[in-house]
């Protein structure tokens, strides 16, 4: 069996200081990526929000927890971050709010990337998709205690909506439940989700998969909980795109 792309995932959100999010993209691109990819993480995608104009989005994974300490301390402690913290942290208001996940099956994590990463100031190789990212609650039904309509059941009817709407399937997380341990960078505990991933070619067919799983949804008390959606724009060096 194949070992998941990236066993542990942060999934981090960022609200920024009002017409500061290409500032801190900028900088992100340029300076944060190849220097945690140098310490052992592995940034997966950064985006911006289509729906909010100060949050900026972006995924970091790890082989294990163990990793994960080490691979932050690293960058957190080292050069890199040290000259340009004062900058990044300058065009935030929070940067707390980071699930911990893993993913949610032997094949729920994200693929390998299509292509290499561009150099900073390079056009992106291809055009860019939307992401979108749904949070849902995670104790309905998500182990299969209600009556077999669980989570693999609802990823079996997700299918073909995704499909309908033109959309693919990309990855689906769940919480890690794992102690913190890097406690310098807080995340969420407590919580039980699960979030799942999928691209699209563009707007219409993201919003057109929206309203057709709103309908099907609808009356529905076995699909699981909506907490959040995001419709991500990669960034021109997210890989995941």
């Amino acid at each position: 069996m194949d070992v998941p792309r990236c066993p542990v995932v942060e999934l981090r959100q960022y609200t920024l200081h009002p017409g500061r999010r290409d500032e801190l993209i900028e900088l992100f691109d340029r300076e944060f990526v190849e220097s945690q990819e140098a310490v052992g993480a592995t940034v997966l995608g950064q985006f911006r929000d289509l729906d909010d104009p100060d949050r900026f989005v972006w995924l970091r994974g790890f082989a294990d927890m163990a990793g994960r300490c080490k691979a932050l301390e690293d960058f957190y402690g080292g050069p890199v971050w040290r000259e340009h913290r004062d900058r990044a942290n300058a065009t935030m208001v929070d940067s707390d709010d980071v699930l911990l996940l893993r993913p949610a099956s032997p094949d729920g994590g994200f693929p390998p990337p299509a292509g290499p990463r561009p150099a900073p100031g390079e056009p992106a190789p291809r055009a860019s998709s939307l992401i979108l990212a749904t949070v849902c609650h995670g104790d309905n039904g998500d182990n299969g205690d209600n009556g077999g309509d669980g989570d693999a059941s609802f990823e079996r009817r997700l299918r073909p909506l995704l499909a309908e709407s033109g959309g693919e399937p990309l990855a689906c997380l769940r919480s890690e439940h794992a102690r913190n341990t890097f406690p310098a960078l807080p995340v969420r505990t407590g919580e039980e989700v699960v979030v799942r991933f999928a691209r699209f070619g563009d707007e219409r067919d993201l919003d057109d998969h929206l309203r057709r799983l709103d309908r099907s949804a609808a009356g529905s008390e076995r699909w699981p909980r909506v907490l959040q959606r995001l419709r991500l724009v990669p960034t021109e060096r997210s890989t995941l795109r």
